[in-house]
């Protein structure tokens, strides 16, 4: 296999066992992205000289981290010592933090070289990776359409080869989304898996987690993220073994069900509905007991009560807003007239709603669904209506089914097994139990031997 497509875990072993160096593995990504991502713009600022450093380091003394010399991007949402973190908003356009947060800091000492931060929409706001301070990433699979978002620079570099895996994160759908637009796997790990230190996450909906080409990937970034960090106001338990360990492992006979009707009242894309119902047939050839069935997720006023606490986050940062994008600015203002009580009000439904769509695993292992409502979508479509409010429906049009799993707190992946006839990816999305990480991850890997898609590369990378 090419050295930039082999699998993270792969890169890994070949330089503890010394057949390259991380020195070698650094500069093929750093020359990746010299040459590919002009036309992509999935990083937003590379740090070519202390990546180098860091690998030279690294090759100069023995060692057997599990990510031993391997390159990894860091989105831009995550604060990175010495390194410049914008959140991909004016307001922080030259801020250079003198802290890791724990996710960054457990990349490091995995043995990561981190060689650039990836571009998100401003604060993660949205579904689209378009960005007023760093411009917008662009599809490896068509540069005229959406990454997705908001990781969609960690998704842009991942698929065009430029790293082998990124770190990612997850509040509405942030890593399901891109890795359906981009043909890779990614998974947003259980509410209190990893650690959001030093920050709070607002009301547990957002998560860091892996964007990948392969599940093993994926499980060996999960071990290296997951884990309590004093004070974290959640936690899940510990998983019996290695998340990497599971991968091969057989999850057994699965209750699955699989529905294409979202949570909120919006046409599912052909396109989408196939890749779903793909999906449903390749887990009744495996032997799992699959079923069409809805969870109980309809509420009408669900936008309106997702809204009330989004809006919060963009409000939460202590800069002055007229730095930031007119949408962002927008929920603000909204977020300043929505009362305490209004704002307490919308949380305690929404825990109830979360209480009644988790019960419904108490009778399946697994919901399977489109894991978006449209194929990606050409760059600026969310710019087709005016308003912040407007605007964010727009991206729950795109993307009715992701953010559920935000609101109860389960896992959730995209698996890409799916491409239309003009050769997008169409990613299915899997929904497991609460705490059901390992449970995913199994099925991923069963999947995957049967359905590879690892070979699946954009054109012209």
């Amino acid at each position: 296999m090419e050295l930039a497509f082999a699998p993270a875990v792969e890169q890994a072993r070949l330089v503890r066992s010394g057949e390259i160096s991380s020195t070698e593995l650094v500069r093929l990504s750093l020359e990746r992205i010299e040459r590919l991502d002009p036309a992509l713009n999935s990083f937003v600022t590379v740090c070519a000289d202390e990546a180098l450093a860091a690998a030279a380091s690294i090759d100069s003394v023995p060692g057997d981290a599990p990510f031993r010399g391997v390159p990894v991007g860091v989105k831009d949402l995550a604060a990175t010592a010495g390194i410049r973190t914008t959140y991909s908003s004016r307001a922080y356009s030259e801020y250079v933090p003198n802290f890791d947060t724990a996710v960054v800091r457990r990349i490091r000492e995995a043995g990561f070289v981190i060689v650039g931060k990836t571009n998100t929409p401003e604060f993660g706001t949205v579904a689209f990776t378009e960005s007023d301070l760093n411009g917008a990433t662009r599809n490896p699979w068509n540069t005229d359409l959406t990454p997705g978002g908001s990781s969609g620079g960690a998704a842009a570099a991942v698929s065009a080869g430029l790293v082998p895996l990124a770190h990612a994160t997850d509040g509405g759908g942030s890593i399901r989304i891109p890795a359906s637009c981009c043909g890779l796997f990614g998974l947003k790990p259980s509410r209190g898996r990893v650690s959001s230190a030093p920050f709070g996450a607002l009301e547990g909906l957002s998560t860091a987690g892996p964007m990948a080409r392969a599940v093993e990937d994926a499980a060996a970034f999960l071990d290296v993220l997951s884990g309590y960090e004093p004070g974290d106001p959640w936690w899940a338990p510990p998983p019996e073994r290695p998340f990497a360990a599971t991968t091969s492992e057989s999850p057994g006979p699965l209750r699955v069900a699989v529905t294409t009707t979202p949570p909120i009242d919006t046409p599912v894309d052909p396109e989408c509905l196939r890749a779903a119902m793909a999906a449903a047939e390749i887990l009744a050839g495996l032997g799992h007991d699959v079923r069409e069935e809805t969870p109980p997720w309809r509420e009408p006023s669900l936008f309106d009560l997702f809204i009330t606490v989004w809006q919060v986050g963009p409000a939460l940062h202590p800069v002055d807003e007229t730095a930031m994008t007119p949408l962002n600015r927008g929920l603000v203002e909204s977020a300043r007239a929505t009362s305490a009580i209004e704002y307490a009000r919308a949380v305690a439904q929404l825990q109830a709603l979360a209480r009644r769509i988790v019960s419904f695993w108490a009778a399946v292992d697994v919901v399977l669904t489109p894991t978006l409502a449209l194929p990606p979508v050409p760059i600026g479509w969310q710019e087709a209506v005016a308003g912040p409010i407007d605007q964010l429906f727009r991206n729950t049009q795109f993307t009715p089914f992701t953010a559920v799993a935000n609101l109860t707190g389960q896992p959730a992946m995209s698996l890409p097994l799916h491409w239309s006839d003009d050769g997008l990816p169409i990613g299915a999305q899997a929904i497991g139990p609460p705490a059901g990480d390992a449970l995913l991850l199994q099925l991923a890997a069963q999947i995957e031997a049967v359905r590879p898609w690892a070979d699946r590369r954009p054109p012209r990378v």
